[in-house]
């Protein structure tokens, strides 16, 4: 059981293909509360009919050019003017993502505490994706967007994008994901790509970016949530209050129960 997840901020999350995950039992539940952690995030029934509090974002079709709006189409091809899309090495991403990932910080309307290059380098070493990708600026050949992925036989999560705010406004996330959405669906043939689950934050619009822009949709799903037992006992006597809370982990956290219990 404990090979299937992977303890992220206290938090136990399945690390297969999201299709693969099951109920757990009280017992499997405790058996990963033995190994650590205060909360366990447990969907099941993926891709269900009935629209649920909880879905994936995935896309499981490629259509080409011809599925996106016009528009879309004009912006996709703005960037393969001026930027080269390309499957890449980890060796690349450690030579040169980390300049990327400080100016995509740097851009950012909250500002957030950016990574030394050492800790850059150790994070990439440690991370759970494997397969990489970039945007190069076809003059210069400097790498101005990464996407960093989770890929197994069966499908990939885009985990980790950043994008230089230059090269952001000249649609360099167009050309990335397109390309993606491409090599992954059409050349290698998975089931779908996906970008998470559903965000407990709300910090991001790439979710519904993804939908409204690249035909991306929500695989609903059942959604339990566990808890160590004291944990749980604070969440309960918080969870009145949820919308009166303004911290933003505790906010988090209660709002993963409120889409538990379908109150969200």
């Amino acid at each position: 059981m404990i090979e299937k997840y992977r303890l992220y901020k206290h938090a136990w999350i399945y690390d297969l293909d999201p299709h693969k995950e099951q109920q757990l039992s009280l017992k499997e539940s405790a058996a990963l509360f033995d190994q650590g952690g205060l909360i366990i995030r447990n969907s099941f029934e993926f891709d269900c009919s009935e629209i649920t509090s909880f879905w994936y974002v995935i896309k499981d079709s490629f259509g080409g050019m011809d599925e996106l709006s016009s528009k879309m189409r004009n912006q996709v091809k703005k960037c393969f003017k001026t930027m080269r899309v390309q499957k890449i090495s980890p060796e690349c991403i450690l030579k040169d993502g980390y300049e990327v990932y400080i100016e995509a910080l740097d851009g950012y309307k909250v500002q957030a505490i950016p990574p030394t290059r050492s800790e850059f380098e150790i994070r990439l070493k440690n991370s759970e994706e494997n397969e990489y990708w970039a945007c190069f600026d076809i003059e210069t050949d400097k790498m101005v967007a990464f996407c960093m992925n989770a890929v197994t036989d069966e499908s990939c999560e885009f985990r980790t994008m950043k994008a230089i705010p230059k090269y952001q406004k000249l649609y360099a996330y167009y050309g990335l994901i397109y390309e993606m959405n491409r090599y992954y669906l059409e050349e290698r043939g998975l089931k779908y790509v996906n970008d998470g689950a559903r965000s407990i934050t709300n910090h991001s619009n790439i979710q519904p970016f993804l939908i409204d822009k690249f035909n991306f949709r929500k695989a609903y799903c059942r959604l339990n949530v566990h808890y160590k037992w004291w944990f749980g006992f604070v969440i309960k006597i918080l969870y009145p209050f949820r919308k009166l809370i303004s911290n933003t982990t505790v906010k988090a956290v209660l709002n993963i129960e409120a889409m538990a219990r379908g109150d969200y």
